[in-house]
C-alpha cells in the first residue's frame, strides 16, 4: 500500500518553518502593530497576514527558481537581502519610526506589510519551501508532504494571531 504524504517530509517541512516564522515570537509583533485596531479589525489583519503569507510562500514554492533563475538572482543572495531588510525592519519597530504617521496621510495596511511579508513570509521562510519543494523532485507524496506543512503552519499562524 502506497503512503499518500510522505510523513518525514511533511515533519521536517513543518519543523522548520515553524522555527522560521516563529508563531510565539510573531505574537508580541502583531500585537504591537495592531494595538489601536478594534477586535474585529484585528481579526481582519491576522486573516489578510496569513492569507498574503500563505500566497507569498505558495507563489515562491511552485515557481520560486523559475522567478529567480529569471533575475538572475541566487538562493544565498536572497537570504542575505532578506537579512537586511529583516535588520532594518526590526531596528524601525524598536525605535518607534514605523508608527509615525506616513508622508500624504497614507494608511497602510500593516497586515500586508510588515506582518504578510515579509515578517512571516520572510527570505527564510521562503527559502526553506523551495528547498523543501526541490527536496520532493517529482514524488506526489513528497509534494502533498510540502504543500501539507506550509497550510498547517499557515493554520497555527492564523491560530496565534486570533
Amino acid at each position: 500500500m502506497n503512503a499518500v504524504v510522505d510523513v518525514t517530509l511533511l515533519l521536517s517541512t513543518f519543523l522548520t518553518l515553524f522555527v522560521i516564522m516563529d508563531p510565539p515570537g510573531l505574537l508580541p509583533v502583531f500585537l504591537a502593530l495592531t494595538g489601536t485596531m478594534t477586535s474585529r479589525q484585528r481579526r481582519t489583519a491576522a486573516l489578510q497576514a496569513t492569507a498574503t503569507s500563505l500566497g507569498v510562500i505558495l507563489v515562491f514554492t511552485l515557481f520560486g527558481q523559475y522567478i529567480l533563475d529569471f533575475l538572475h538572482i541566487s538562493l544565498p543572495a536572497l537570504q542575505l537581502s532578506g537579512g537586511l531588510l529583516l535588520l532594518i525592519m526590526a531596528m524601525e519597530l524598536l525605535t518607534g519610526r514605523s508608527s509615525e504617521p506616513r508622508p500624504g496621510g497614507a494608511n497602510v495596511n500593516v497586515a500586508l506589510v510588515p506582518l504578510g511579508t515579509p515578517l512571516i513570509a520572510g527570505p527564510g521562510a521562503i527559502v526553506a519551501a523551495m528547498l523543501a519543494a526541490r527536496s520532493s523532485g517529482s514524488s506526489v507524496t513528497a509534494w502533498v508532504a510540502v504543500i501539507g506543512a506550509i497550510l498547517a503552519m499557515h493554520a497555527v499562524l492564523w491560530l496565534t494571531m486570533r
